[in-house]
């Protein structure tokens, strides 16, 4: 379940290039946890598995599914986060699709899914008493907050295009399938991946192979990515992230039941109820995910950044972005073009109080041939904002994102 133009915004809220906003897009891409076993299954090598699953033309299911994120936010970020989800200062109000997937970046959350091909799709979370659904049914795509009694709604941009055309698939709606997640993982795993087969599990009730995908380079965060993918259809039932460091998965997420029948013709249909307040989307958006292109204004919604940086791509930032490496251990390099040091923030007695909050929030003070710095630290996704206002961020521990400052500074 990727997210669509919608969700992709809740980029605007993580820290440095957006930090949560990178893993919500990764998460909201799976389907959810599931149970463990090794059933006995014929042998079949690295490659079968990845053409089994690309093969796989499964279009129609149904079922519960469970996500658990632990990235080791900061109490700040998750804070963050939960505002984000909680209505607060965001036009769509609290049936925003962009508030609900932002909290995927946190926590255990449960969820029902329904998929009937590419027009009609249908996931509702059910976290407590009060749910809250996104359905895509044909031209039209509706969000519904039950406790709250709102609703968003938009209608898509894509709906009745002729079958030759490019058509967007479940992927830029309410989120990717399970199949094209996984083959998303598998294109761009390229030379730098390990790709074997790994011990067999059952998922949901279903005998499941597991792909295992490691990284080749020194320096990743990421210590492996397993994807159980069903025995019998190919579709991917399960996804973990596991971590270089060790400890429980940055991400579970699986199939708790699954039934590969049509949904109900029903299942889809939505009415907003009576009193309920409505609120019009707008169709697209800006395209891309955290850090697409040069405006990198996301940087600014994090209160106390924009006071460092001047704003990343805005008022003394030029927001000029570099790509350091490749594979896994790929980073990102934004100059911000801020007026001011880190140091000189941390010692200004003027300093507005949330710009030395967020300071304060940030990890270790790091130094080397690129001058003096932090690292702000999570389980998957490090950033280190160096003194003379350039951010380093990726997948990569902070012994790499210092090397790579010190080499391109």
């Amino acid at each position: 379940m990727a997210t669509n133009a919608k969700s992709r915004k809740a980029a605007r809220y993580a820290v440095p290039v957006a930090v949560a906003g990178v893993a919500a897009a990764t998460v909201a891409m799976v389907p959810a946890f599931a149970n463990a076993g090794s059933p006995d299954l014929p042998k079949v090598t690295a490659q079968q598995l990845i053409e089994k699953v690309a093969a796989s033309d499964v279009e129609q299911f149904s079922g519960s599914a469970k996500i658990s994120t632990d990235l080791g936010l900061p109490s700040f970020a998750g804070g963050l986060l939960g505002a984000a989800g909680g209505g607060g200062g965001v036009a769509g109000g609290s049936a925003d699709p962009q508030e609900k997937l932002a909290r995927l970046a946190s926590g255990s959350h449960t969820l029902r899914v329904a998929v009937d091909g590419p027009d009609r799709q249908k996931i509702t979370f059910v976290d407590g008493k009060d749910e809250y659904s996104l359905i895509h049914n044909g031209a039209d795509v509706w969000g519904h907050d039950s406790k709250a009694n709102e609703v968003w709604h938009e209608k898509d941009p894509e709906a009745g295009k002729a079958a030759g055309q490019d058509h967007k698939k479940t992927a830029d709606r309410l989120g990717a399938s399970p199949q094209e997640m996984a083959q998303e993982l598998l294109k761009a795993a390229g030379p730098t991946t390990d790709i074997s087969v790994g011990d067999n599990a059952q998922v949901a009730g279903r005998d499941a192979y597991q792909l295992v995908l490691k990284p080749k380079q020194s320096g990743s965060t990421v210590g492996s990515v397993k994807i159980a993918v069903d025995a019998k259809n190919g579709v991917p039932l399960r996804v973990q992230l596991l971590a270089a460091e060790g400890g429980k998965p940055i991400v579970d997420a699986g199939f708790t039941k699954v039934d590969f029948a049509r949904p109900a013709a029903d299942t889809f249909a939505f009415t907003p109820p009576k009193g309920a307040k409505v609120t019009e989307g707008k169709a697209g958006g800006p395209e891309g995910g955290p850090g697409h292109g040069k405006d990198f204004k996301g940087l600014e919604a994090f209160p106390g950044l924009g006071a460092i940086t001047g704003g990343a791509g805005g008022k003394g930032g030029n927001g000029d972005t570099k790509v350091l490496g490749e594979g896994w251990a790929t980073i990102a390099r934004i100059d911000t073009g801020a007026g001011r040091s880190l140091k000189e923030l941390e010692n200004d007695k003027n300093a507005p109080k949330e710009a030395k909050q967020f300071l304060n929030s940030l990890g270790d003070k790091v130094s080397g041939g690129f001058g003096e710095g932090r690292v702000f630290k999570t389980r998957l996704v490090n950033a280190l904002i160096t003194d003379d206002g350039k951010v380093y961020v990726g997948a990569v521990t902070k012994d790499a994102l210092v090397q790579a400052a010190t080499a391109n500074k």
